[in-house]
């Protein structure tokens, strides 16, 4: 359906502009035109709402909703071996399907319409499943299929197929374990797999034995790679990534609570590293891009490096995100011929009435009770009734740990 969203005030990200009074036209699922007196057939008024590209979430362990708040007093090693090792053990292809889309429609009930999701699948049978579970909520999404934490690597082959499960909103990325985490020799296994099958790689990374360095060394590190977390990176390998035009995930309220190191965001930006921001895990922290913003924008100041400002941090929760799982020439911004992957906000809400800067007000005051309507592809997200099942599965889960 073509239609125009009438007389809002427009937030668009590239570059971070509000646009009051303004019209956004959608045709074929796709951004036509941003202006005044468009027209479509189909008209939705936006009166006193606000109008921006949907969030990205470049990192998040979907089906772990299953198990939310188990682990906010935890450490990352506690994350592990209290709750991932037995739960991995056990989770069975339709509990990780059920999860996964719970937790993507977490994701688009906050405004998020992309995720990155890195699932630790332990088979092909369970990447099916968590992708059928993707499919279902309507979300946009990259699944991370590769190597569990625990347990045995995924073969080349269920790999190779787990690679043709991609399409429509999906798109498939392979997860290894990565060279913080495995040996060398295996991590060029693994890249020259994911590059064969045209696959973008996305890892854990952490600061030891520069890591970065390793993939130069050996030719592995290029622009199709998204290295997740890597606080403890030093500059020079960060500044690798960014002449390489890789990108950075950085999960700033997970990574505070489970002690992962000193924020990285203004050292990210300082070396032009393009860096998105990721929820993680709702085991430890909330599920929607506001925290996530707020988090950021409070964290920032206890690092060094450039100044951060909301704009820029509403830049990493859309296009700068995008950009940092390869995905900004599709979706982020509301340039024209991009994905009509949109957030509607009510601005008449007590908690937004009366801001004097509506770019701050999304960073710093909105939550997901503003969001009013959410478009992927330039289709309305419709409503699932999961709780039920969620609440079974969950209590089983939790039997286990």
């Amino acid at each position: 359906m073509d239609f125009v969203l009438r007389n809002a005030l427009v937030i668009d990200t590239d570059p971070v502009v509000a646009l009051p009074g303004t019209d956004v036209l959608v045709s074929d699922g796709r951004i036509a035109a941003v202006g005044t007196n468009l027209v479509a057939a189909n008209v939705i008024d936006c009166t006193d709402r606000i109008v921006l590209p949907g969030f990205v979430d470049t990192h998040r362990h979907l089906w772990q909703m299953l198990l939310r708040s188990f682990c906010a007093d935890m450490s990352l090693g506690e994350y592990l071996e209290k709750m991932l090792r037995p739960v991995q053990a056990v989770l069975t292809p339709a509990e990780l399907s059920l999860g996964t889309l719970a937790g993507a429609l977490e994701c688009l009930a906050s405004g998020i319409t992309t995720v990155q999701d890195f699932s630790f699948a332990p088979t092909f049978g369970h990447a099916e499943a968590a992708v059928q579970g993707l499919r279902e909520s309507g979300v946009r999404a990259m699944f991370g299929y590769g190597q569990p934490v625990f347990g045995p690597a995924c073969s080349e082959e269920d790999v190779r197929r787990g690679a043709g499960l991609g399409g429509g909103l999906v798109d498939i990325a392979l997860a290894p374990l990565g060279p913080s985490f495995s040996d060398i020799s295996v991590v060029e296994e693994d890249w020259r797999l994911a590059r064969s099958l045209g696959l973008r790689v996305v890892t854990h990374i952490a600061g030891q034995e520069k890591p970065i360095s390793a993939l130069r060394d050996r030719g592995l590190l290029d622009g199709n790679t998204t290295f997740v977390h890597g606080n403890a990176l030093a500059d020079d390998e960060l500044k690798l990534i960014a002449e390489a035009g890789a990108g950075v995930s950085i999960a700033p309220a997970l990574e505070a609570g489970m002690g992962h190191g000193s924020p990285m965001v203004r050292r990210t930006r300082a070396l032009g590293v393009p860096t998105g921001l990721g929820v993680d895990s709702v085991t430890a922290v909330a599920g929607d891009m506001f925290s996530l913003m707020r988090a950021t924008l409070l964290s920032a100041h206890l690092s060094e490096g450039v100044h951060v400002t909301p704009a820029d941090v509403l830049r990493m929760a859309t296009v700068e995100g995008a950009a940092a799982i390869g995905m900004a020439d599709r979706i982020g911004s509301l340039g024209v011929g991009k994905h009509a992957d949109l957030v509607v906000l009510r601005a008449s809400d007590l908690n937004l009435v009366g801001n004097q800067d509506p770019i701050a007000a999304v960073v710093t005051a909105a939550h997901p009770g503003n969001v009013e309507r959410v478009f992927v592809g330039g289709v309305e997200t419709e409503k699932h009734d999961v709780a039920g099942m969620v609440r079974t599965t969950a209590a089983h889960l939790a039997s286990v740990v």
